[in-house]
């Protein structure tokens, strides 16, 4: 079996690539470990938390909001039992959607462990051992949670972001060990459901990545639902027994304090996955930090023919931009010249209010030394947002002082998911925030807010504040 590409991996990266490459003509195969395609995202990750997010989101406002609305409701109860169901049947069709479109496009699709016998001889170490060769490999095996060297991750009480996707009950107290998005996310789910959450960060913030402004904001709407912070503390020990988890931890004069919980979640972040691949045998070292594969600006590791994307190479370990890597590789396999703009590559945190952001933040540009304006709009003033009753967050819009180009863009409010798209396609195609201003946005809409914020990005305008 011989085949003009084979990639290893079928998460997002790896399904869309051969997606790609099959459209291009060239032959192709896909190589899974696991018995479902789909990889983190589809089975444990994006699409799973989703699910459950929506539905702990319409029962948190069916107990909070809905007599507002005029709705009355009596013996409202959560049934984990049955979202945790929907979940599965969600993550069902998904991967089922993966199998069909690897027939329809004509892609061989082979289950087991893949190894380099040599860069163009690929091993499946499945029910039975396969050998199949490659001219072109894609490797997009992803990533799996990260812990600490001193935590025992027991699966029963102290969990990583896949076995918090599956509890049998609804926590009482629960420790996040993290404030990024996957802790937070899933933090959401379960205080909206009547947890209360305690969050141990090492960090002076929560979502520290991002512009520092959402996360002030953030931190704020989470302490609404029940959240609780512990910012600028270091995990020193964390031990369980069968009800309980005990976490240790010392804030930055060294003093110690100790939360217990009955479930904690170890979220401080997501390591790349290339174990068992043989790298070795072609001559492929990792980088040291993060345990990376070293790739050129085609996205080629230093063996001619064998390319790398996704959360294994360096980057955001994002599923889209993981797709958009897909994407270019088959691309450049075929001949074409396609283009990533990693700046433009949007980042979102699902939990209520929405966080998303694309662009450089306030922080670096400030410390690149770029003239900036900014400008800013409150979803408090919206009047769509005001009807929703989700009037938490702000649209911050940033901008070259000298030529009013949008340089960054940074929203927490309600489907700034969605929103930030508009965003993406402005800077894609160096829009000025007086180009945004200009354009007519629907009323009333949460886009409003966009517009509104880029009227006052431009000799502070804004109409409605």
């Amino acid at each position: 079996m011989k085949y003009d590409v084979v990639v290893i991996g079928s998460g997002p990266g790896g399904y869309v690539a051969a997606i790609r490459a099959a459209q291009l003509g060239l032959k192709t195969a896909i190589i899974e470990k696991y018995a479902t395609l789909g990889g983190t995202c589809l089975n444990v990750g994006c699409i799973p938390s989703k699910a459950l997010l929506d539905s702990s989101e319409h029962y948190h406002n069916a107990a909070h909001t809905f007599k507002t609305h005029g709705i009355e409701l009596s013996n409202l109860k959560p049934n984990l039992a049955q979202m945790i169901n929907r979940k599965n049947e969600v993550v069902k069709q998904n991967t089922d959607g993966i199998n069909y479109l690897m027939k329809k496009n004509k892609i061989d699709a082979f289950q087991g462990l893949a190894s380099f016998i040599n860069k163009n001889t690929i091993q499946i170490d499945g029910v039975k051992k396969t050998t199949i060769e490659a001219d072109k490999v894609i490797i997009a095996t992803g990533s799996k949670p990260s812990t600490l060297p001193f935590i025992a991750v027991d699966k029963k009480r102290v969990l990583t972001s896949t076995e918090a996707l599956n509890l049998k009950e609804i926590p009482k107290q629960l420790i996040l060990i993290g404030g990024g998005v996957i802790g937070l996310e899933l933090g959401s789910v379960y205080a909206r459901l009547g947890a209360k959450v305690t969050v141990v960060e090492f960090a002076d913030g929560i979502i520290p990545t991002m512009d520092k402004s959402l996360g002030k904001e953030l931190q704020k709407s989470l302490k609404k639902i029940g959240f609780e912070f512990l910012l600028s503390h270091q995990v020193k020990k964390v031990s369980s027994t069968a009800k309980e988890v005990i976490v240790e931890a010392s804030d930055a004069s060294g003093k110690m304090i100790s939360v217990k919980g009955d479930y904690c979640i170890v979220a401080v972040g997501r390591t790349a996955y290339t174990e068992g691949l043989g790298l070795e045998k072609i001559g492929i070292s990792l980088e040291e930090r993060g345990k990376k594969i070293p790739v050129n600006q085609h996205l080629e590791t230093k063996v001619a023919g064998v390319f790398a994307i996704g959360d294994v190479v360096k980057g955001a370990m994002l599923a889209h931009k993981a797709e958009e890597e897909g994407v270019f590789v088959a691309e450049y396999i075929a001949g074409q010249k396609p283009h990533i703009n990693y700046n433009l590559i949007p980042g979102v945190v699902y939990t209520w209010p929405e966080v998303a952001a694309v662009g450089q933040t306030e922080e670096e540009l400030k410390a690149a030394g770029v003239n900036y304006r900014m400008g800013s709009f409150p979803f408090l003033a919206s009047g769509r947002a005001r009807a929703s009753m989700d009037t938490d967050g702000f649209v911050k819009v940033l901008v070259d002082a000298k030529s009013d180009e949008i340089l960054g863009v940074h929203m927490i409010g309600p489907r700034v998911a969605d929103m930030i798209a508009e965003a993406v396609v402005a800077m894609e195609f160096r829009a000025s925030a007086e180009d945004i201003a200009r354009m007519s946005h629907a009323h009333p809409t949460y886009t409003e807010v966009f517009k509104e914020a880029c009227l006052a990005a431009t000799a502070n305008r804004a109409l409605h504040i």
